[in-house]
């Protein structure tokens, strides 16, 4: 099994990289192999609504760096995705990333376990967590709760780690992943009617 942690943040090592870190942790002790695919630094652009993927699934017309990260989500059993909180919102770089996989993989992410996770200074976090949820509910993924919601406090690169319950909400989340990702191995998803333009 193969567990990835999705970071959206335009920071490298900075605070939702920890927290993604620390969960993809929690999953490892499980057994289960995990991988941290931090976006900082890479072209990764939003969706222009060509219409390519609608008649090349799993493909897209845009040539950047997403490609190789949607080939390993589709390999992968468990997917985590973390964002920072810009202006009470996901960042735009995860925003565009999770719109053209979306689209690109037409249901194959169904079945598939995971969720996301948030840090902020001080807010936005409860809406920036219901939005990346809705992208996890509509691929008809399974997503599993933690002991509180998963989010965290914190501004400066490290300050995520003096927040106690958020890293161990992280902790919790990813255990749970692992548990129902086991569960769930041979699941077989409603497959997606057919694409209207």
């Amino acid at each position: 099994m193969k567990a990835i942690g999705i970071v959206g943040s335009p920071r490298k090592a900075g605070n939702t990289e920890i927290l993604v870190t620390h969960c993809l942790k929690a999953i490892a002790e499980e057994g289960i192999e995990t991988e941290l695919i931090p976006l900082a630094g890479l072209d990764i652009r939003g969706c222009n609504h060509c219409g390519f993927c609608y008649e090349h699934p799993n493909e897209c017309s845009i040539k950047d760096d997403l490609q190789p990260i949607h080939n390993k989500m589709l390999a992968a059993d468990i997917i985590i995705v973390g964002s920072p909180v810009y202006y009470s919102s996901a960042t735009a770089l995860i925003k565009g990333f999770l719109e053209r996989a979306g689209y690109m993989s037409r249901g194959m992410y169904a079945g598939k376990v995971g969720g996301p996770l948030v840090v902020a200074r001080r807010a936005g976090q409860d809406f920036t967590f219901a939005e990346l949820l809705f992208w996890f509910h509509i691929q008809q993924m399974v997503n599993p709760g933690a002991t509180y919601w998963n989010m965290a406090f914190g501004r400066e690169k490290g300050e995520v780690l003096e927040d106690e319950e958020g890293m161990m909400t992280a902790w919790n989340f990813g255990k749970n992943c692992a548990n129902v990702a086991k569960k769930l191995k041979g699941y077989q998803p409603i497959p997606l009617p057919p694409l209207k333009k």
